[in-house]
């Protein structure tokens, strides 16, 4: 599922107190130095209008939602808006237009997509927690047994993660069509939303049906890649801003070619974290991949290579520790050691390379405006050495 991901808010999280972003200033019109920071100014301004309509329902349904604001507002960094706005300014889009402001709105919706992915992704892979917190799941479930009610406490919890994660989804096609776009660029952005949203949840269900079917292939890894993290982290948000800039098709192409191979690699790099990386930096127990029973590229081609290799105790060992919820540190270490061994974790970085390359050679040769042209490499760069 998906593991680009965003931190919570407070320590008690969920559900405590919507999180502002400190320092985020007043929805406004934003600057390339400041997106980030505005983005967050947008989204905070969007779900204290939505969590207030919430509560008018029930309070306890306005504090279910000010427990998915606390979410999507805790933290994260931002990555889908971002490469929405460097495909919207690359194509031709002025921060001092009229339009602006408006655009800032419909590609903050992004983080909302995100955060449904983020909610039924961690309730479907029975993740504890994210970034050192509690998943929304496990913090209902919590509640429900801190207040003694009726029924199973996780049941409930599951039930609470599937309707704030529905819930994130409505709001972001909300949030998306009353951004003030104009009705051309709505039209134009149509296509990329709606193919968005049902790639990242065809991707979804690949990663549940490869899981449940055992498929160790590098093929299902990078179909999953393509469609679960490459196609809504960069390609279809590159897609979105040329399209509300009105961009030629050329450069429409470019930028999926270009976000396809860095989207592809961005999650590569997120796989030889979920098993190499630290836990202090990447906020979950190291290995929590291989529990959770993730099929990613790097178990697929150690497989492949111990079966190449006439090493079938060293194939059993990845297979009986991938899905294995009880794995300990030393289980861990042992599955480390062969995929260095058996020359995945190499095989990996190589592919990253290639795809970072692959889509740097896409970008220069596109007709991208600067200061973006610039700025999509930087992040390019940045999305595939990152350690968290």
């Amino acid at each position: 599922m998906s593991r680009a991901g965003a931190v919570r808010g407070d320590a008690s999280t969920p559900g405590g107190p919507t999180a502002r972003a400190a320092g985020a200033p007043a929805d406004g019109p934003p600057d390339d130095a400041g997106l980030v920071a505005a983005v967050e100014a947008a989204l905070t301004t969007y779900l204290d209008a939505r969590t207030a309509e919430a509560a008018g329902i029930d309070p306890a349904f306005g504090e279910a939602a000010e427990a998915l604001a606390s979410f999507v507002l805790g933290g994260g960094k931002r990555v889908r808006p971002t490469f929405a706005w460097w495909g919207w300014r690359g194509a031709g889009g002025v921060v001092e237009s009229p339009e602006a402001l408006a655009v800032l709105r419909a590609i903050s919706a992004l983080e909302l997509i995100q955060a449904c992915a983020l909610v039924h992704d961690d309730l479907m892979d029975a993740s504890a927690t994210r970034r050192g917190r509690p998943t929304v799941h496990v913090e209902f479930a919590r509640r429900h047994a801190a207040a003694r009610w009726r029924g199973q406490p996780a049941r409930f919890g599951a039930a609470a993660a599937i309707l704030l994660g529905d819930l994130a989804l409505s709001w972001a096609d909300d949030m998306m069509h009353a951004a003030g776009l104009s009705p051309a660029a709505e039209r134009r952005a149509a296509p990329a939303w709606r193919a968005m949203r049902t790639e990242v949840l065809g991707g979804q269900y690949l990663d549940v049906l490869h899981q449940s079917t055992g498929d160790t292939s590098a093929r299902a890894a990078l179909q999953i890649d393509r469609y679960k993290t490459a196609a809504y982290t960069v390609e279809r948000p590159l897609h979105l801003g040329a399209a509300i800039a009105d961009a030629p098709a050329e450069l429409v192409a470019a930028y999926r070619r270009f976000g396809a191979d860095i989207g592809v690699a961005f999650q590569l790099r997120d796989d030889l974290l979920g098993v190499f990386g630290d836990p202090a930096v990447t906020g979950k127990p190291a290995g929590d991949d291989l529990r959770e029973g993730k099929r990613t590229l790097l178990v697929a081609l150690a497989v492949e290579r111990a079966e190449q290799r006439g090493r079938p105790e060293a194939r059993d060992a990845i297979l009986d520790a991938v899905g294995d919820p009880r794995l300990d540190a030393d289980g861990v270490d042992r599955v480390r050691g062969l995929l260095t061994e058996l020359g995945a974790v190499q095989a990996v970085e190589q592919r990253i390379a290639a795809l970072t390359g692959s889509a740097l050679d896409a970008l220069s040769a596109a007709d991208v405006a600067e200061p973006a042209a610039a700025q999509l490499a930087e992040l390019a760069v940045t999305a595939t050495r990152r350690r968290s």
